[in-house]
């Protein structure tokens, strides 16, 4: 049995799904994922489609130095499944890789040299990056006979106007590569597919990628017109533990006047802000809503109210709005975000569908809303596996 494994790689974790080739139709057989992968205990978990569990233990990594941790856990994945399904006979593997930079709008077949021009665009995304390259390393090292490809997060955006990709910059920072580029867009590909198999991909759509890590994007005629996250991953809405948008100002009053370098700045930006900067309490929406106080409800409020003031641009993007989608951990399951973000978009012509946003059903507008609200879950590895598929065949 053909197989492809996909890899998604963060900076602590690591997940991974087995894709089944048969007939030349994709279907996923496992999901694995390594959690806590830089500290103790470190979880290794296997699902099957169905998301019953299979395996869930510990590994021990107090003896792996962290900088070999990922392709430690990578190691493990490959011999779960080499045990466990010794049918499986794997073709390539798909790797999620966070900044395709202006060289990469479609995915590729890695070799060394393109492997090279990855690690320029380190300095792009520095959270990201190097974690994406190290799974690529560590596969092309554990089975080197393997076809490895790389699928972009920017690159479902790489067609977006200059005008929406330009910051007021000096051309010469422009021409460097500081510009706007769009992330989650693997998310955003798959559930334009999506809605195109449902007969609705060429709506004005604005679809609402909401989780610790959030971004909205507009669509037109299957295409990205526009998007909430730019240079990087912290530009946007307001998320678990990153800013969003900030004035620029505020970096150089905390460089004066708090004595911040570089690398205070950065985790401040991505580690100490967003809903957990806000709440004092979490980075987690469950927790928020749990917690009942004061503080965490204002972080709610104010996330729901920056996704509502988005949808506005957004909307002036796409010229008008046909339908809005919801997806990701939060966009998927919590009715009340939902609900908070429309309540402020009845502008538009939406009315919310109430039973319907607590159930999580697939359309939660009324039949009288003149834009069709959705609920869909995204899935990020059927279509880096899609990607592989394509590009080997």
């Amino acid at each position: 049995m053909d197989t492809i494994l996909t890899v998604n790689g963060g900076s602590s974790s690591l997940k991974c799904g087995l894709y089944a080739l048969e007939g030349g139709v994709l279907r996923c057989l496992i999901h694995l994922k390594v959690e806590n992968l830089l500290g103790n205990p470190t979880l290794f978990k296997v699902r099957d489609e169905q998301n019953q569990v299979l395996d869930a233990h510990e590994l021990d990594c107090c003896h792996v130095p962290q900088d070999e941790r990922h392709q430690f856990a990578l190691q493990e994945v490959l011999q779960w499944v080499s045990v466990h399904l010794p049918e499986s006979h794997l073709i390539a593997t798909g790797h999620r890789v966070v900044h395709g930079g202006n060289q990469y709008s479609t995915p590729v077949l890695l070799d060394d040299a393109s492997f090279a021009e990855l690690e320029t665009l380190i300095p792009l995304a520095p959270l990201h990056q190097p974690y994406n390259l190290k799974l690529v390393q560590a596969c092309r090292a554990l089975a080197p006979e393997l076809p490895v490809v790389a699928c972009f997060d920017t690159m479902f955006h790489a067609q977006q106007s200059r005008l929406e990709r330009l910051y007021a910059l000096p051309r010469r920072l422009v021409d460097k590569g500081v510009h706007r580029y769009g992330f989650h867009g693997l998310s955003y590909e798959y559930l334009q597919r999506q809605l195109t198999l449902a007969g609705a991909g060429n709506l004005k759509t604005i679809v609402c990628h909401l989780g610790a890590g959030a971004s909205m994007c507009a669509i037109r005629e299957g295409r990205s017109i526009a998007s909430s996250m730019g240079f990087t991953a912290v530009e946007g809405l307001p998320m678990g533990s990153r800013t969003g948008n900030l004035d620029p100002g505020v970096l150089l009053y905390l460089m004066r006047e708090e004595g911040m370098d570089v690398d205070a700045l950065e985790h401040l930006l991505y580690k100490e802000s967003g809903w957990l900067g806000i709440s004092g309490i979490s980075s987690d929406m469950k927790t928020l809503h749990q917690a009942h106080e004061p503080a965490a409800e204002e972080a709610i409020d104010l996330f729901c109210y920056r996704v509502a003031l988005e949808m506005g641009r957004l909307a002036a993007a796409t010229e008008g709005v046909e339908q809005v989608v919801f997806s990701g951990g939060v966009g998927e399951n919590d009715a009340d975000v939902r609900a908070r973000v429309l309540q402020r978009c009845g502008w538009l012509g939406i009315e919310l569908d109430a039973d319907a946003n607590q159930r999580n059903a697939g359309i939660i507008s009324t039949p009288d809303s003149r834009v069709t609200v959705r609920v869909m879950p995204t899935n990020e590895e059927a279509m880096i596996a899609t990607h592989v598929t394509e590009l080997l065949h």
